[in-house]
């Protein structure tokens, strides 16, 4: 008996429900392809499995394959264009389980490095009536009497379920993913926002200690020479702010960087907007998933912000360290500090609750320690990927 037909129908539910469990767990678009295609595979016990998702000029915007190696990738060439099954399958929506792909009349070959692939079943991925991409299988591992089709209107069934689910899953992982561009925009709009505060407040100085040296040229030429040393001075610092804010206030790349790139621009940025000194460190941090890499950011964002707009601290300094096999952030000011047990009052104010939901949901976990007059330091530890 095989593996896609499990031992009957309760096998089969289980294996779907598995594959279920599995895309369920991950929030990244390519993850959830990879983690559909994969599951696919397994489910009906194929030897090929591939996802595309079409693009709106005839080709794949993304194309996943299971079964096939990196070598053997690279060798078949460019991702394939929407044509023969695909297209129809894309075209019209319907499921497509063929005995022998290679003898359909809408088969138009492929690359010489293509493995070799007989029977075939696809079904499209749908949101209503978007079609969001393409799901095949080729070569299921059962013996095929002459001339049949290996997969079975059972595993037909099974593939559905699986491709309706898959939906959900990619449509979901998508507004994930458009959610934290927004999110990064409006970071990147309030880090604008203090910059300007920055540069305007030197522009305003500049100005003033100009009119100053315009006063006294004529009537202490000493004086105004020390006041235009000063507009150079002002000018310098303006000029430098300027070209932070071209430099550093591209978009966010947290995926491309990494969490202490990150951090690190961030911190220099809010260093130079604020009269206050802030740091950071990092030591000895590993790579973590994803997920946690976007907690840590956003709890270090808002305990900055807490520090530098609510605290009138005058130091802060962030580390983030090694802690076992996971991570820890610290961020600790001398500001003015508050009672921590007042949470229903204080908690919801400076973003507590929000930083406690942020840490537990990646797992880890969120203290605070802080003291009316004494500062405050905030932690936050999570688990190894």
């Amino acid at each position: 008996m095989t593996k896609g037909r499990g031992g009957g129908a309760g096998a089969g539910l289980a294996n779907v429900s598995g594959a279920l469990l599995a895309m369920s767990r991950h929030l990244e678009v390519r993850d959830v392809l990879k983690t559909i295609v994969v599951s696919a595979r397994e489910l009906l016990d194929a030897e090929y499995a591939a996802l595309g998702v079409p693009d709106d000029h005839g080709g794949f915007a993304q194309f996943v394959v299971d079964g096939v190696s990196d070598e053997q990738w690279k060798a078949i060439g460019p991702l394939p264009r929407q044509h023969g099954i695909l297209a129809a399958m894309l075209r019209d929506a319907t499921p497509q389980r063929l005995a022998d792909v290679r003898r359909d009349p809408r088969f138009e070959g492929w690359p010489d490095a293509h493995p070799e692939m007989s029977d075939f079943i696809g079904l499209p991925i749908a949101d209503d009536d978007e079609v969001l991409g393409a799901l095949f299988l080729a070569n299921k591992r059962c013996p095929k009497p002459s001339g049949s089709c290996g997969f079975t209107v059972r595993d037909e069934e099974l593939l559905g379920i699986l491709a309706q689910h898959a939906a959900i899953a990619l449509t979901n992982a998508r507004l994930y993913e458009r959610s934290r561009e927004l999110t990064i925009a409006g970071e990147r709009a309030r880090l604008a926002h203090e910059l300007h505060d920055a540069v305007s407040q030197k522009l305003f100085s500049l100005r003033l200690t100009a009119q100053a040296a315009t006063a006294l040229v004529d009537r202490d030429p000493a004086r105004a020479k020390g006041e235009l040393q000063q507009i150079a001075a002002l000018a310098a610092e303006a000029a430098d702010e300027l070209r932070s804010a071209v430099v550093e206030l591209r978009p966010a790349a947290l995926d491309e960087d990494g969490l202490v790139a990150t951090l690190r621009t961030q911190i220099r940025v809010l260093d130079r907007a604020h009269s206050a000194r802030v740091t950071f460190a990092a030591r000895g941090v590993r790579a973590l998933p994803a997920a946690q890499d976007e907690a840590l950011l956003r709890v270090a964002q808002e305990a900055l912000h807490n520090a530098l707009r609510h605290a009138d601290a005058e130091r802060v300094e962030v580390t983030l360290s090694r802690h076992g096999q996971g991570v820890l952030l610290r961020v600790a000011d001398d500001g003015g500090g508050f009672d921590p047990s007042a949470v229903r009052r204080a908690g919801r104010h400076l973003g507590l609750v929000s930083m406690r939901d942020r840490a537990s949901g990646v797992g880890g976990r969120l203290t605070v320690e802080s003291e009316p007059g004494k500062g405050t330091v905030i932690e936050m530890e999570v688990p190894g990927g």
